[in-house]
């Protein structure tokens, strides 16, 4: 599969940036094309998927864990800024798809969840910017045929379907991706 690469923001100064030529000039308003569709896995590790106007698909990791001097609002606050970066670079957001989990293995991952998702729909309220959650097994059935398919046969449906993901949180967004293109958001 063919892809163009985005100037991705690294989230902190140690990390190195994705790196690639940019898409189209950075638009004044975030909302600017309702073709391009970011899909989010969200977590301290998120996985991304953007589908860009032209319908170039670009996918990849990116890392919004603490350091050790951090306050507790740092990750979000890093979100926030990589949400405003990313829609820059790609010249704008149509609409933004996300993982919509119900259950969590423990209390920190459904407080860190909650922050993420707090955080991205004040963002896209704020910008005028569509957004939906899509349930976990909607999108493993999607992709893999079974609504309580593993992580592995997450990985290997992606695989299959041309990308390259580096691991179940880029497989997870892209599926996703791939879910609100081929189904219209799951509107009809």
């Amino acid at each position: 599969m063919a892809s163009t690469t985005l100037t991705l923001p690294a989230t902190d100064a140690s990390a190195p940036a994705i790196t690639a030529p940019p898409l189209s000039p950075p638009s004044a308003k975030i909302s600017a094309t309702k073709a391009t569709i970011l899909a989010l896995d969200l977590g301290t590790v998120a996985g991304w998927a953007i589908r860009t106007a032209d319908g170039t698909i670009v996918s990849g990791t990116v890392s919004f864990r603490p350091s050790r001097y951090d306050g507790g609002g740092m990750r979000y606050l890093r979100f926030r800024s990589w949400l405003d970066r990313l829609a820059s670079e790609a010249g704008g957001i149509g609409s933004v798809h996300f993982e919509e989990v119900r259950r969590h293995i423990g209390t920190d991952a459904a407080h860190t969840y909650g922050g993420f998702l707090a955080t991205l729909t004040a963002w896209c309220e704020q910008n005028e910017i569509a957004y939906q959650g899509v349930p976990v097994g909607t999108i493993k059935r999607f992709i893999a045929g079974k609504g309580n398919a593993d992580k592995a046969a997450v990985i290997a449906a992606v695989r299959a379907r041309g990308f390259v993901p580096a691991d179940d949180n880029e497989a997870d967004a892209i599926a996703i991706l791939l879910w609100a293109i081929e189904t219209s958001g799951g509107v009809r």
